[in-house]
């Protein structure tokens, strides 16, 4: 672990944090505040709408207007740019490629992710098709929600083909694969679900925080961004069910949710960038100034922040 990520996430001062972790308790903590511009050790300017990331070794793929682009820390223009028309939502890196949903064309696009040669459209509706998704990968598939009545559907990379769909709640947009699972969230039940891979059954659904959206998994939990209250739910996998429930006071549209580097990334509206010890539940470090909505994603040695309002990517070192 790099010094950077112990002193925002595990150096605690006495007497400044009071942590609880029983299920829906609420932590009361003091954070400090870091303007973003100073704590960054570069910031890119990228035309069009720069939202969505999806890590790339250190490197990462952004979302654009009806385009995903590669941005590497060694250059301060894109290596890589990829036309896909009406690309939206949190793409994904996996099996050698990126890949990305289109609400324009309800189809995933499949996209070597060295080369940028688009590999394969695979036909598959999109949930929401304002395009506030996630998109996962793990157990040899990307799994992607087509349908707001609540279908969860699974494609096989070997194939660029859908190999099942999965009943799950319906109002469930973003996915994630962690401690051998896909989690989903149920926007309008106030849930998250655990589909086996093995099985293709849910094998969970456990409640949390008010219209979650998104959502990660790591830092040995799965954290949900929830819209609704603003706050945050960490949910222990070895107990599928909620162990504290995080005041990040970001209510709210849009927004997004990290996990890596020793914290909780939380990127929203009403907060430009806040970190969360995952051990103490505590909000620690708020990044300033307040600049509209964007996303958050951690890579081996960085982390990508960005503004899609004023076209503006930061990168913060671990």
């Amino acid at each position: 672990m790099k010094p950077f990520a112990l002193s925002i996430c595990f150096l605690l001062l006495a007497g400044l944090v009071t942590a609880q972790t029983n299920a829906g308790s609420r932590v009361g903590a003091t954070p400090r505040e870091l303007p973003i511009a100073k704590a960054a050790f570069a910031t890119l300017k990228l035309p069009g709408s720069p939202d969505f990331l999806a890590p790339d070794g250190d490197d990462v793929w952004i979302l654009n207007i009806d385009r995903v682009e590669k941005l590497s820390v060694k250059s301060d223009k894109p290596v890589l740019s990829v036309t896909i028309p009406g690309a939206c939502g949190a793409l994904i890196v996996g099996f050698h490629s990126v890949w990305v949903a289109s609400c324009g064309t309800q189809s995933i696009y499949r996209v070597d992710k060295e080369s940028g040669k688009l590999l394969s459209i695979i036909p598959c509706p999109i949930s929401d098709r304002n395009g506030e998704i996630m998109l996962a990968a793990g157990a040899g598939s990307i799994w992607v929600l087509s349908d707001r009545a609540g279908v969860l559907t699974r494609i096989d990379p070997r194939k660029n083909a859908i190999q099942t769909t999965i009943a799950v709640e319906p109002d469930s947009h973003c996915a994630v694969f962690d401690f051998g699972a896909v989690w989903i969230t149920n926007t309008a039940g106030n849930s998250v679900q655990r589909i086996d891979p093995g099985t293709n059954r849910v094998v969970a659904t456990i409640p949390v925080g008010k219209t979650p959206r998104f959502l990660a998994a790591g830092e040995k939990g799965v954290w949900t961004l929830n819209q609704g209250d603003g706050t945050v739910s960490h949910i222990d996998p070895g107990q599928n069910k909620v162990v504290a429930v995080v005041d990040a006071k970001v209510p709210g549209s849009g927004g997004d949710i990290a996990a890596g580097a020793g914290c909780v990334w939380v990127r929203a509206k009403g907060r430009l960038l806040e970190t969360i010890n995952p051990v103490s539940n505590a909000v620690q470090t708020i990044y300033t100034p307040v600049a509209g909505s964007g996303a958050v994603r951690v890579t081996a040695h960085f982390i990508w922040v960005t503004a899609h309002d004023i076209n503006t990517i930061w990168i913060l070192k671990r």
